[in-house]
């Protein structure tokens, strides 16, 4: 007997929509077909009304363990992926120690394999003095080098000239990148403080972390990388100015050069500031409307090939603190597929596409084993959604560790109604299955 039948679905794969039932067994897909209801599994899904989406792979999160569990841990923010239909995450290293070593990196493994109800990969933190580290990096089981080109992380800046150079010209896989100009974000910085004739708030971060900054250091990471041949994998892009840097000319597969956009950089503008505030206070900043028209405008002609969240948690009491001592982050990953999904209602974007950018572009991009789509083989990451089912954000349904949600009392159009992982059916109608945990990613690289 099989594991899991879901029969009656409308599947959204690869750029068609269409009725399709699917087998799982053995944690992969088994069986795409038609009138499958004749097979017998220990669990039937019956999805009339449903559309059956590949698992969302989240390239940018921040789950903060080890060192600052008292915001999150990789089992709290797991949960909250999987109860949002992101069935695989990759991690960022600037927790505390950061992961600029391969037996930290190997420990963070080692807690996600114990906890983690979602699939996992963790970056290589690259810093100003560990290259030797970086290189040792197994291309085959971790997703990529991380390196901090701005000030968001403290001493994981990386602004050594002659060290980008040498990361750049040797890293043997994919390098993602935080681009923000340091000295820029410094100077402005100084300036208001000397100025402003009010306190600084929220308002004030679009302005000291402005497109400048993110243009000196995103056209510097794009430079270094047509230099040295680099696969380069630039982070959530803010300004309309940077979309200049990207190609909407080669298929994804032929890409050296590629970018990311976050959802909250689609959704927010500076205008939020005014009854958000440091709620959606992040690094790079949320700017101008015009910016976010410009990345709506980018993604759908295919110079943005990805969209992520850059989750990243705080306590509230963290953030109702004054603007420069508030942390820069907020938690996104419930509730990414549900933003776009919610974009595609509104007639911005085909749900064709949202799965495109959200699991196909990612498992493409990163070059991830048997996952990102429904194929017969590939592991089952499986998301059945409602879209004429509301959902409202509230303090009883949110699974962050941190409570709160920017997006608190607002109502989406549709609802995540089960989310499988490598098989395994982890999220059905609000509870959880944790008996059995995600697997780690692999990559195919050459």
């Amino acid at each position: 007997m099989s594991d899991i039948l879901i029969l009656n679905a409308l599947m959204v794969n690869e750029g068609e929509v269409k009725p399709a039932d699917v087998l799982v067994k053995n944690g992969r897909i088994e069986q795409i077909g038609r009138n499958l209801s004749h097979l017998s599994a220990r669990k039937v899904i019956d999805a009339t009304g449903l559309h059956l989406l590949a698992g969302c792979i989240d390239d940018q999160v921040h789950f903060r363990e080890p060192g600052l569990t008292h915001k999150a841990t990789i089992a709290s923010e797991a949960r909250a992926a999987v109860a949002g239909g992101v069935t695989s995450f990759m991690e960022m290293p600037n927790t505390q120690p950061a992961t600029l070593t391969q037996e930290l990196l190997e420990q963070k493994y080692q807690t996600a394999a114990a906890g983690s109800l979602a699939n996992y990969s963790f970056f290589m933190g690259a810093s100003n003095d560990n290259l030797e580290e970086v290189l040792k990096t197994n291309t085959e089981n971790v997703c990529g080098i991380k390196v901090f080109m701005g000030s968001s992380t403290g001493n994981m800046l990386v602004d050594n000239a002659q060290t980008l150079e040498q990361l750049f010209a040797a890293s043997p896989m994919l390098i993602a990148t935080h681009c923000e100009d340091e000295a820029t974000i410094r100077r402005h910085l100084q300036h208001y403080q000397d100025t402003a004739t009010e306190p600084l708030t929220a308002k004030f971060h679009p302005i000291i972390r402005d497109t400048e900054a993110c243009w000196l250091s995103s056209s510097l990471a794009v430079d270094l990388a047509k230099k040295h041949g680099t696969r380069l994998h630039i982070l959530h892009i803010s300004t309309a100015k940077e979309l200049t840097l990207f190609d909407n000319k080669l298929p994804l597969s032929e890409k050296k050069i590629t970018a990311e956009v976050c959802v909250h950089h689609l959704w927010f503008s500076s205008e939020d500031y005014d009854t958000l505030g440091n709620l959606i206070k992040c690094n790079p900043a949320i700017k101008e409307a015009f910016n976010r028209e410009a990345l709506w405008q980018a993604l759908t002609d295919d110079r943005l090939d990805i969209v992520a969240t850059d989750h990243a948690p705080h306590t509230l009491a963290e953030k109702q603190q004054p603007y420069l001592q508030a942390p820069s982050g907020l938690p996104l990953v419930q509730h990414s597929l549900l933003m776009m999904l919610e974009a595609a209602q509104q007639g911005r974007i085909s749900l064709p596409r949202v799965v495109e950018k959200m699991a196909h572009a990612p498992a493409q991009c990163f070059q991830v084993r048997e996952r990102g789509f429904i194929r017969e083989g590939y592991w089952a990451d499986l998301v059945l959604v409602d879209l004429n089912k509301p959902y409202t954000v509230g303090a009883d349904n949110i699974y962050y560790q941190c409570g709160w949600s920017p997006l608190q009392g607002h109502t989406f159009s549709s609802s995540v109604r089960h989310t499988i992982v490598s098989g395994h059916l982890a999220y059905s109608d609000g509870a959880f299955d944790m008996s059995q945990t995600g697997k780690r990613l692999l990559f195919d690289r050459a």
